[in-house]
């Protein structure tokens, strides 16, 4: 899988190069984003009601509502990084077998992820 930029990846045809890599990260961060602005909101809500059920809501129900979705999303798009991951290895393995083998073979492509950040 060779390395191409974000728009060329994207208009790939033939899925050589893959996005979600590239994207995790932004995705993570409107996640997270999302997640607090879905809190806020709550909170907001519970103090439209009453000083008692805005305190309880702020102090107790988002922030525990709130760390159980970020480790449902987290844990959610962790899973999809070692498919990614598990897909490298599995072309290196290959790759170094054909070699064994004695397989005319080119050298394996760069890693798909995008560990610069």
């Amino acid at each position: 899988m060779d390395s191409k930029g974000f728009l060329q990846s994207l208009f790939d045809l033939s899925f050589s190069s893959l996005i979600t890599p590239k994207v995790i990260k932004f995705i993570y961060l409107l996640t997270l984003i999302g997640i607090g602005l879905l809190a806020l909101l709550f909170i907001i809500g519970a103090f439209n009601q009453s000083s008692g059920a805005g305190a309880l809501t702020l102090f107790i129900l988002a922030p525990i509502a709130s760390l159980f979705y970020i480790v449902y999303a987290r844990v959610f798009l962790e899973f999809f990084i070692a498919i990614f991951r598990l897909a490298e290895t599995n072309t290196e393995l290959v790759a170094l077998k054909r070699i064994e083998m004695g397989l005319d073979v080119a050298p394996p492509a760069e890693p798909v992820t995008d560990d610069a950040s």
